[in-house]
């Protein structure tokens, strides 16, 4: 038997799927957490100035441009009886797990220094889970289409986790009236606490890893020039890059729109309720059209239906429940961008591979990571630092001139079509399709087998 990495594996079983996804869940539920309320809470609440909470969330991705590079460097290097992937999931939880604590139910005496200082600890431990994890899936699949199928399993699991830690608050908003930003925070801290440990390790126990692979050994200045060469995965990292950017500066000021626009201190959890409910019943959707107009131009619908988001400029206070609407049209579009850029990915590391002969998956995701980690500094930079400018005070009860509530529905309603237009142009004629794709992985398989021969 054969157990070349280059080889084709067997189809993956849907057990293998559904264990390989459940990792995802602390990944989501922790990033949107952290985006959407830790900014909110520790800037309305806590007394914290929007300027220092728009400079931590900068400053901290400085730190992701050693530590992304490094873990994949590692990840892609480390050889060990449990593999080379498993190892530093395993590794992260427990820092994650401090991170979040710290971070979800801190002292009402905070800094600035204190939120950077655990922000940076958890996207160490982020960083950790996340770049191996998702290296891990471009070597459980080569098969172009069922690497849509497998990151489809892994989103929806992770969407699940997600909606579950918003229907929660909701419900004991419902029917308790337990809510608010701290509340929230409680309880889905509480969550990420439980989580993390059991998801993780059930994925690292029943996924098997493969331990065929050799450890990378291309020096890292000539793997750099020649991943600078891979003109498919420039393009598909710079789309992504401004597709997060505008995902992260929406979701930075959704709860200011909330509260400064629409006048709702506490139901701002069903609003993401909606969005992420929404998500999760669309990836199946999103990954059949992939098969059928190829990855990119699915991505690229999803992207341009963002456009109805202009309709949040013709709601004000008391407009909640039509927001609702809304909403729910731009989840099921997000959902493809859960699913697809994923799937794109590990695709460009097959090119990688025809031209140096390594899997370097893990170095691609770290490169890749670190681009997001810095489009998730961007857009809440750009999203708090203009909200300062504007004199808008994000404090309950604040009472702001129209010009700054402005500010605050000009940024929700247009940042995202503006930054996912340009996203789409970049990827509208992007060449891996699925026909280059089975040609690129037929010449590896060839040369492989001509090794063989030798």
């Amino acid at each position: 038997m054969n157990n070349s990495p280059l080889n084709s594996p067997s189809p993956l079983q849907r057990r293998t799927m559904i264990y390989y996804g459940l990792a995802d869940i602390p990944i989501q539920v922790a990033n949107i957490a952290v985006t959407a309320y830790i900014p909110n809470y520790y800037g309305a609440d806590l007394g914290v100035s929007l300027a220092t909470v728009a400079t931590v969330w900068l400053v901290a991705r400085l730190f992701d441009a050693f530590t992304d590079p490094l873990i994949g460097y590692l990840s892609d290097r480390t050889r060990t009886r449990w593999g080379r992937r498993r190892v530093w999931m395993v590794a992260a939880v427990p820092i994650m797990m401090l991170a979040v604590y710290k971070l979800f139910f801190p002292d009402p005496s905070v800094t600035g220094t204190y939120l950077l200082g655990w922000m940076l600890l958890l996207w160490l431990g982020w960083t950790m889970l996340l770049i191996p994890y998702y290296a891990w899936a471009a070597e459980l699949s080569t098969d172009y289409n069922e690497r849509s199928v497998l990151t489809g399993w892994r989103t929806w699991i992770g969407l699940a986790g997600n909606v579950m830690s918003k229907l929660i608050p909701v419900l004991a908003l419902l029917l308790f009236a337990y809510g608010g930003t701290r509340e929230v925070l409680v309880m889905i801290g509480t969550m990420m606490l439980v989580l993390t440990p059991v998801t993780v390790f059930l994925t690292v126990w029943k996924v098997p890893e493969r331990n065929d692979f050799v450890p990378v050994s291309m020096p890292v200045l000539k793997g750099l020039r020649i991943m600078w060469s891979n003109g498919p995965f420039k393009r598909l990292l710079a789309a992504f890059f401004l597709n997060y950017t505008g995902t992260s500066l929406s979701t930075a000021v959704v709860l200011f729109y909330i509260r400064g626009v629409l006048g709702e201190e506490e139901a701002g959890i069903v609003m993401l309720l909606t969005f992420y409910g929404v998500n999760l019943c669309s990836v199946p959707f999103w990954v059949w059209l992939s098969t059928h107009i190829g990855k990119h131009r699915a991505w690229c619908l999803g992207l341009m239906i963002y456009w109805v988001s202009g309709f949040y400029m013709l709601l004000g206070e008391g407009d909640f429940y039509l927001m609702l609407p809304i909403t729910a049209v731009t989840g099921f579009a997000g959902g493809c961008t859960w699913v697809l850029p994923n799937s794109m990915k590990a695709d460009v590391i097959d090119l990688d591979t025809l031209k140096t002969g390594e899997n370097r998956a893990a170095w691609f995701f770290a490169v890749w990571s670190l681009a997001i980690k810095i489009a998730a500094s961007v857009g809440p930079w750009i999203a708090l630092t203009t909200l300062t400018l504007s004199g808008f005070d994000p404090k309950p009860g604040a009472q702001n001139s129209p010009e700054q509530v402005l500010s605050v529905r000009l940024l929700f309603s247009f940042a995202v079509p503006v930054f996912y237009t340009l996203a789409a142009m970049l990827t509208y004629n992007y060449p891996i399709t699925a026909e280059r794709h089975a040609r690129l992985r037929e010449t590896l398989e060839r040369r492989q087998a001509r090794k063989l021969q030798i």
